[in-house]
C-alpha cells in the first residue's frame, strides 16, 4: 500500500492526510472489545486527568489486538511511505473522550501543542518528540462537539519556523500566540479510517457534549535516527522525511 503524487503534496502543504476505511472491521471490533471492557469494568474515575495526559488501558498499549491496527492494516505501510524507514512501535496510546454527562467532573481539555515539547506533565528540558502520529478512530466521529481532535492545517510550517526562531528549550509555552487562539479544523470520520500527521502539525481537544465516548488509537512513529535530532527536526519539518524533502512540488487537484 502506497500513497499517491497528490496525497505526499497534501502532506507537504497540509501537514497530514486522511485515508478512509483501511483497517478491517474485524481489527477494529477485537480492539474496541478489549478497549470496552476495560472501561466498563476497570477504569478508575479518579485517574481520568492522569489518563488524559498519557493514555486509557494502559496495560493494553502493547497487546497484540492493539498493535495489529497499526501493523496488519496497511498504515505501517503508508507511514513508511513518508518516512522512509520507521523505528520499531512497541506501544499505542488509547485516549477516550468521555460525555461531559457520565463524568464526576470536568475531563481536562487539551490546548493547541505539539506532542513532546513544554508538556505541563514533563520539565521544559524534556523532549519526548517523534516524526508521525498514526490516529485511528476506534468508534465513528461525526460531530465537533464529541471531543474530537481538532488539528491546525499546514501549521506544520509555522511550528517549525517558530521553533526555529523563536524557542528554545525550558520556555514553557507549546506554541505562538496565534496558534493558541485557533480552534482548528475537526477531524471527522468512522471507524477504520486512519490519519496521517505530521508531528508538528499543533492539535487540541476539548470536551465530549455528545452521549457516547469518542474513542482513538494512536501510534507515535520516528524515522530510525529522530532520536538522536530531535531539535533539528522541530526546526526542519523534513528532516525526518528524506523522501519528501528531496521532492519537487506536485500540483494537487482542484
Amino acid at each position: 500500500m502506497q500513497l499517491t503524487d497528490t496525497e505526499k503534496a497534501e502532506f507537504k502543504r497540509d501537514g497530514m492526510i486522511i485515508r478512509r476505511g483501511i483497517v478491517a472491521p474485524g481489527l477494529i471490533a477485537l480492539a474496541t472489545t478489549l478497549i470496552d471492557t476495560w472501561y466498563r469494568e476497570q477504569m478508575d474515575p479518579d485517574r481520568i486527568a492522569h489518563y488524559t495526559q498519557r493514555t486509557f488501558a494502559p496495560h493494553l498499549g502493547s497487546h497484540s489486538a492493539l498493535l495489529d491496527l497499526l501493523n496488519a492494516s496497511g498504515a505501517i505501510a503508508l507511514a513508511a511511505d513518508l518516512l522512509g524507514d520507521v523505528a520499531p512501535v512497541a506501544t499505542a496510546q488509547i485516549q477516550i473522550r468521555i460525555p461531559e454527562r457520565d463524568l464526576p467532573s470536568a475531563q481536562p481539555d487539551k490546548a493547541m501543542h505539539v506532542d513532546g515539547v513544554s508538556c505541563p506533565h514533563l520539565d521544559p528540558e524534556e523532549l519526548r518528540t517523534f516524526s508521525l502520529l498514526v490516529g485511528i478512530p476506534l468508534c465513528d466521529i461525526d460531530d465537533p462537539r464529541g471531543g474530537a481532535l481538532h488539528y491546525r492545517r499546514g501549521g506544520h510550517l509555522t511550528m517549525s519556523a517558530w521553533f526555529a526562531s523563536q524557542w528554545s528549550l525550558g520556555i514553557t509555552e507549546q506554541v505562538p500566540p496565534e496558534v493558541d487562539a485557533d480552534t482548528g479544523t475537526p477531524f471527522l470520520g468512522s471507524a477504520g479510517d486512519v490519519l496521517l500527521m505530521h508531528h508538528l502539525v499543533p492539535h487540541a481537544v476539548g470536551r465530549n457534549d455528545t452521549a457516547a465516548p469518542r474513542v482513538m488509537a494512536y501510534f507515535r512513529l520516528s524515522h530510525p535516527d529522530h532520536a538522536s535530532r530531535r531539535l533539528d527536526a522541530l526546526r526542519d519539518p523534513w528532516r525526518d522525511f528524506p523522501r519528501l524533502a528531496g521532492m519537487e512540488a506536485l500540483a494537487l487537484n482542484s
